[in-house]
């Protein structure tokens, strides 16, 4: 727990038992998705093993996914619950399948109503009803979503309305109001891990802006082959060993690339270019198809870059930031993340490196890990780290502001170059400009020495990506370079932090200047 807790994505302390912090962690979805075990002792599963050493990660999430259950001996419903039949990620996956897209909120009101499997055609009506409902609407839609979704809640909690039980766990407030909206968060929260898990597993594509799932056009066969031979009933409900051996089993279920003909079909499929052995073993045959997906997707990538750099995507670029501060996506982060990697790519030459998780289509699914920069800029004679935000307030400051000057004195210790960092967020924090504003004149050794962090507003820094794209010549990173050094020599001349930031602000509309 104390090496967890230095993390940057470690959210919590876990100082005051960190017994019961590692435990907490442990219980959730290593143990429920098969991938520890912890008894007699902890220990890996084969299925833990697997995802560590696999090449193809999506594909062991996607098998344990696929295997979780409720009921199960993990998973035993209280009288008062629901009934439960189900395996949620795999109707999830094929209520995703049968509707051809899933809205988030169709999976927030609809989805998490699934505890069932014999209900699904229930489910699938409701949110046929829902999308006929949603068109003859006239008036906003994020009031008619929310009065639905009450209307949803009233019916699964009848029962505990009637009988007053509307208490929830965190407040004393027993009105119907707090009680609908705490199972709307829940619904909320659940629905969101229900997204990401599916979308690690490289099976379904999402779309940020119309905020909805669909099968990866290249997957859809997979996908159908599970549906038609994964069983839908729980199973070793009442015999914990043998769940567990089930649970662990990193072979199971199987998949259409288990098969060593419908590989071979696969591959000719997808990569009908390519000339290989037919007499390759089944696991010959796995490796190169991991080695060509995994080709393809930085071909892709390679393709985007080259698109970008000829400014052909200036305009998609652009329009992704106007809906970002809409706040007009799902996972704003991650594409404020992505999209500013494009315009650094954009905007100057050099190696731009975005510490991204990509698709095997190229196609970002999960920002920066711990313990990292963003994005990285290597200039040859200097570096330029890039780190994204959306927080705002005192929140921006308390995430961020220590973790960044850590990432950059991390790369000016490993580099043996100049190294600067650009901070971005739509609103900059008061205490995020003084910080920065300090570290200037600190000499920190921790830190590398004086750390040289100059933060931006997301609107200037667009207005950077537009000079860039309206100049009549390719900037050149010495440009770059030119705003890094006037915030060195600025903070000796300044009075203030505020003073400095302006100015800062003022150089940065007029880079090219």
């Amino acid at each position: 727990m104390g090496i967890l807790s230095e993390e940057q994505f470690f959210n919590g302390n876990g100082q005051n038992d960190p017994a019961f912090s590692a435990r907490d962690r442990i219980n959730r979805a290593p143990k429920s998705l098969g991938f520890v075990s912890l008894s007699p002792i902890i220990s890996l599963t084969s299925a833990g093993k697997a995802l560590i050493s696999s090449k193809r990660k999506g594909e062991i999430l996607l098998r344990q996914l696929l295997k979780f259950q409720i009921p199960s001996p993990y998973h035993k419903p209280s009288v008062k619950a629901a009934t439960f039949c189900v395996k949620p990620y795999l109707e999830i996956l094929r209520l995703i399948r049968t509707m051809g897209t899933l809205k988030f909120d169709e999976l927030q009101i609809f989805g998490m109503q699934l505890t069932d499997w014999h209900r699904f055609e229930e489910i699938v009506t409701k949110i046929e009803k829902f999308r006929i409902a949603k068109v003859d609407h006239k008036g906003g839609y994020r009031a008619f979503k929310t009065n639905y979704l009450h209307d949803e809640l009233k019916c699964i909690y009848a029962e505990r309305i009637t009988r007053g039980e509307t208490q929830t766990r965190e407040s004393n407030d027993v009105s119907l109001e707090k009680f609908l909206k705490t199972q709307s968060s829940n619904m909320r929260d659940y629905a969101d891990a229900c997204f990401r898990y599916l979308r690690a597993t490289g099976m379904v594509n999402v779309s940020h802006v119309g905020k909805s799932l669909s099968i990866e056009p290249g997957c859809i066969e997979d996908v159908d082959f599970i549906l038609k031979t994964v069983d839908r009933n729980p199973c070793y409900v009442n015999d914990g060993c043998k769940y567990v051996e089930y649970l662990g089993n990193a072979g199971l279920p199987l998949l259409l690339t288990d098969d060593r003909l419908q590989l071979m079909k696969k591959l000719h499929t997808e990569f009908p270019e390519v000339p290989f052995d037919e007499k390759l073993c089944l696991a010959g045959l796995k490796d190169l198809y991991i080695d060509l997906v995994e080709q393809r997707k930085n071909n892709e990538l390679n393709r985007q870059i080259a698109e970008i750099k000829d400014y052909r995507l200036y305009n998609d670029i652009q329009d992704l930031f106007e809906q970002i501060e809409r706040n007009g996506l799902y996972d704003a982060p991650l594409m404020l993340e992505w999209n500013v990697w494009r315009a650094m790519t954009m905007l100057d030459g050099g190696n731009i490196k975005a510490n991204l998780n990509f698709d095997d289509f190229g196609k970002p699914i999960s920002t920066a890990q711990g313990n990292m920069a963003d994005i990285v800029c290597d200039y040859d004679d200097f570096i330029l780290t890039v780190e994204v935000t959306l927080a705002s307030g005192q929140k921006q400051y308390e995430m961020e502001s220590e973790p960044v000057s850590r990432h950059l004195g991390k790369i000016k210790k490993s580099s043996n170059k100049p190294c600067y960092c650009l901070f971005i967020a739509p609103v900059i924090n008061e205490a995020c400009i003084a910080h920065f504003y300090a570290l200037h004149n600190m000499n920190i050794t921790y830190y590398g020495g004086r750390s040289v962090i100059v933060p931006l507003p997301l609107s200037v820094f667009r207005k950077m990506v537009e000079d860039s794209y309206k100049a009549n010549y390719i900037p050149n990173h010495e440009q770059v370079h030119r705003l890094f050094e006037y915030s060195e020599k600025l903070v000796q001349t300044c009075e203030n932090e505020l003073q400095w930031f302006n100015e800062i602000k003022r150089f940065a509309m007029n880079w090219l200047k």
